[in-house]
């Protein structure tokens, strides 16, 4: 069964342009399954991988014999795994100079391609990221008439829109949203019916990085110390992190440290989301957030993979669940907090000066009106709280607070 992804669409778009489209992402995040589909939707290309050792060897070897046996007639090539090819950028840059084929590329990381392609391809190539499933593409995988549903009521956070509650519904989705938040958006994991198949999904995919990615790019040897962090990190979701205490557990320099947590964004495991700030001396300006690409692999690191009801970070694990599902649809996300603790948990930057200020609350109860200290400063933001359990779902209710799955 084949789901489409909102990323096929963006690929179509630039198809047929001239440039080179590079699809990045973490493994197994279904690049491959995209574009062997869009692959058997044309008469004239060519599908290669650079996991098969006799095709790598000839592209980086004899790129003349490349272009001739694979490219010759051929007005679409498609690439996989492109990150094992060494100076790959510099001999697709020979290729599009000389021919008129069509490239489209994959890779396992956004390093990969930084190194490899992108500084001999510049103004050659449209870098597209493609992460695990978000919410409607989850429910597409789960219940079309759920994600028909779920499409048609979400909220528009850039126009407040209204919100008509259907309760039976919006259980529903309550249901469907707990259990994205608790195993993620990789795709064999939301096929799967059987909770310790999905871990054993989650625990390849996370030995795989180790395997791939860290001893690949990296060459650690004394890897362990990399996964101290990534444990540490994954413990602390939702909270502003603390160099010297990361440094110490993990027991890495802080110059080695910055580096890691670079490459650990990178290559789609956590994220450190900046603040936002008007006022350097009243606002926070330097400290970060952590949270981690897929709550999935998040509680798989950690071990627990308990119903939200019973878990001391349920509140915590909301909060990255919907940083996932702003980020995969293309928000720009900062939290707020000034020198006296008071705290929002994200800023979303809506364009066109629209900022949304919003809250993540496990319980309805939580839910409360924004520092005075925020609104004071900043009257443009439009005022959110998103919350999973709550009372009966009334009609006079502040619509401001809403059911966390429609955002």
């Amino acid at each position: 069964m084949y789901i489409k992804r909102k990323i096929e669409y963006d690929i179509l778009k630039y198809l047929h342009r001239p440039e080179i489209i590079a699809l990045i992402g973490p493994r197994q995040c279904g690049k491959t399954t995209v574009l062997k589909k869009i692959y058997c939707s044309l008469s004239d290309a060519v599908f290669l991988t650079f996991e098969d050792q006799q095709v790598l060897s000839m592209f980086e070897n004899n790129i003349k014999q490349f272009i001739a046996v694979y490219l010759a007639d051929k007005k679409y090539v498609f690439i996989d795994e492109f990150q094992y090819a060494k100076n790959g950028g510099k001999l697709l840059k020979y290729i599009y100079d000389l021919h008129h084929t069509k490239i489209i590329i994959s890779g396992s990381s956004a390093i990969d391609l930084t190194v490899k392609a992108i500084k001999f391809l510049v103004g050659r190539i449209f870098v597209l990221n493609m992460l695990t499933l978000d919410f409607y593409e989850y429910l597409s995988f789960k219940n079309p008439n759920d994600a028909r549903f779920y499409k048609k009521n979400k909220i528009d956070l850039k126009f407040g829109q209204k919100f008509n509650p259907i309760t039976k519904q919006i259980k529903t989705l309550n249901d469907h949203f707990e259990e994205y938040a608790i195993w993620g958006g990789y795709p064999q994991v939301v096929l799967s019916k059987d909770s310790t198949e999905k871990i054993e999904i989650l625990k390849n995919i996370y030995n795989t990085y180790f395997l791939r990615e860290v001893k690949d790019i990296l060459g650690l040897i004394d890897d362990y110390k990399l996964s101290r962090l990534i444990k540490s990190l994954a413990l602390q979701i939702g909270n502003m992190v603390e160099y010297g205490e990361l440094s110490r557990v993990s027991e890495l320099s802080f110059t080695t440290l910055k580096k890691q947590l670079n490459f650990l964004s990178k290559t789609y495991i956590s994220e450190l989301i900046r603040p936002f700030y008007k006022n350097k001396r009243k606002e926070i300006v330097k400290n970060r957030k952590v949270y981690f690409y897929d709550t999935g692999l998040r509680n798989f690191i950690i071990n627990d993979f308990r119903s939200l009801s019973v878990r001391p970070d349920n509140g915590f694990l909301l909060e990255n669940a919907c940083w996932m599902q702003l980020l995969k649809n293309g928000f720009e996300v900062q939290y707020w907090r000034d020198k006296n603790k008071n705290e929002v948990d994200f800023i979303i930057n809506l364009g066109e000066g629209k900022i949304a200020a919003m809250e993540i609350k496990y319980q309805r109860a939580k839910c409360r009106k924004l520092p005075l200290a925020f609104t004071d400063n900043h009257p443009e933001a439009m005022a959110y709280c998103f919350y999973m359990v709550g009372d009966k779902i009334k009609k006079n209710v502040d619509e401001s607070f809403l059911p966390l799955p429609l955002i």
